[in-house]
Protein backbone atom coordinates (compact mmCIF):
# COMPACT_ATOMS: atom_id res chain seq x y z
CA UNK A 1 0.00 0.00 0.00
CA UNK A 2 1.24 3.45 -0.82
CA UNK A 3 2.38 5.55 2.19
CA UNK A 4 0.84 8.67 0.66
CA UNK A 5 -2.60 7.05 0.70
CA UNK A 6 -2.19 6.20 4.38
CA UNK A 7 -1.08 9.77 5.17
CA UNK A 8 -4.11 11.26 3.39
CA UNK A 9 -6.44 8.81 5.17
CA UNK A 10 -4.97 9.84 8.53
CA UNK A 11 -5.16 13.61 7.93
CA UNK A 12 -8.57 13.76 6.24
CA UNK A 13 -10.67 13.31 9.45
CA UNK A 14 -8.65 16.05 11.15
CA UNK A 15 -9.33 18.45 8.29
CA UNK A 16 -13.06 18.10 8.91
CA UNK A 17 -12.59 19.34 12.49
CA UNK A 18 -11.05 22.68 11.57
CA UNK A 19 -13.14 25.80 11.93
CA UNK A 20 -12.89 29.22 10.48
CA UNK A 21 -13.66 32.08 12.79
CA UNK A 22 -16.81 33.91 11.77
CA UNK A 23 -16.34 37.53 10.77
CA UNK A 24 -16.77 39.95 13.63
CA UNK A 25 -19.70 42.25 13.03
CA UNK A 26 -20.48 45.20 15.18
CA UNK A 27 -24.19 45.60 15.70
CA UNK A 28 -25.32 49.17 16.16
CA UNK A 29 -27.31 49.99 19.27
CA UNK A 30 -31.06 49.98 18.78
CA UNK A 31 -32.39 53.28 17.56
CA UNK A 32 -34.97 55.33 19.44
CA UNK A 33 -37.82 54.27 17.15
CA UNK A 34 -37.31 50.65 18.21
CA UNK A 35 -38.01 51.45 21.85
CA UNK A 36 -41.35 50.42 23.33
CA UNK A 37 -43.54 52.92 25.21
CA UNK A 38 -46.03 51.13 27.47
CA UNK A 39 -47.76 54.35 28.54
CA UNK A 40 -49.19 54.65 25.03
CA UNK A 41 -51.09 51.37 25.52
CA UNK A 42 -52.69 52.04 28.90
CA UNK A 43 -56.09 52.51 27.23
CA UNK A 44 -56.05 48.84 26.15
CA UNK A 45 -56.15 47.52 29.73
CA UNK A 46 -59.57 45.94 30.31
CA UNK A 47 -60.17 45.10 26.65
CA UNK A 48 -60.46 41.52 25.42
CA UNK A 49 -57.18 40.07 24.14
CA UNK A 50 -57.24 39.27 20.43
CA UNK A 51 -54.90 39.36 17.47
CA UNK A 52 -56.36 42.69 16.33
CA UNK A 53 -55.91 44.28 19.76
CA UNK A 54 -52.36 42.89 19.91
CA UNK A 55 -51.54 44.48 16.55
CA UNK A 56 -53.01 47.79 17.71
CA UNK A 57 -50.91 47.68 20.89
CA UNK A 58 -47.73 46.98 18.91
CA UNK A 59 -48.50 49.94 16.68
CA UNK A 60 -49.37 52.25 19.60
CA UNK A 61 -46.28 51.37 21.63
CA UNK A 62 -43.79 51.41 18.76
CA UNK A 63 -42.61 47.92 19.67
CA UNK A 64 -41.23 45.51 17.10
CA UNK A 65 -42.30 42.28 18.81
CA UNK A 66 -45.22 41.14 20.94
CA UNK A 67 -45.28 38.61 23.79
CA UNK A 68 -48.55 37.35 25.25
CA UNK A 69 -48.61 36.53 28.96
CA UNK A 70 -51.33 33.99 29.73
CA UNK A 71 -52.51 33.59 33.33
CA UNK A 72 -50.34 31.48 35.66
CA UNK A 73 -47.52 31.12 33.14
CA UNK A 74 -43.80 31.59 33.57
CA UNK A 75 -41.97 34.09 31.39
CA UNK A 76 -38.28 34.64 30.84
CA UNK A 77 -36.74 37.66 32.52
CA UNK A 78 -34.71 38.79 29.52
CA UNK A 79 -35.21 42.46 28.77
CA UNK A 80 -35.80 43.66 25.22
CA UNK A 81 -36.50 47.33 24.76
CA UNK A 82 -38.30 46.66 21.47
CA UNK A 83 -40.84 44.16 22.90
CA UNK A 84 -44.29 44.75 24.38
CA UNK A 85 -45.74 42.25 26.88
CA UNK A 86 -49.50 41.83 27.19
CA UNK A 87 -50.76 39.99 30.27
CA UNK A 88 -54.36 38.80 30.43
CA UNK A 89 -56.62 36.84 32.80
CA UNK A 90 -58.76 33.71 32.39
CA UNK A 91 -61.52 35.75 30.73
CA UNK A 92 -58.99 37.07 28.16
CA UNK A 93 -59.20 40.57 29.61
CA UNK A 94 -55.94 42.49 29.36
CA UNK A 95 -54.65 43.19 32.86
CA UNK A 96 -51.28 44.77 32.14
CA UNK A 97 -49.19 46.10 29.24
CA UNK A 98 -45.44 46.42 29.84
CA UNK A 99 -42.31 46.77 27.78
CA UNK A 100 -39.24 44.62 28.03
Amino acid sequence: MDIRLLAIAAVLPLAACTQEKPPVESTPPPSAEMTCSAAAASSFVGQTASADVGAAIVKATGARTLRWGPPRSAMTMDYRQDRVNIMYDDAYKITQVTCG
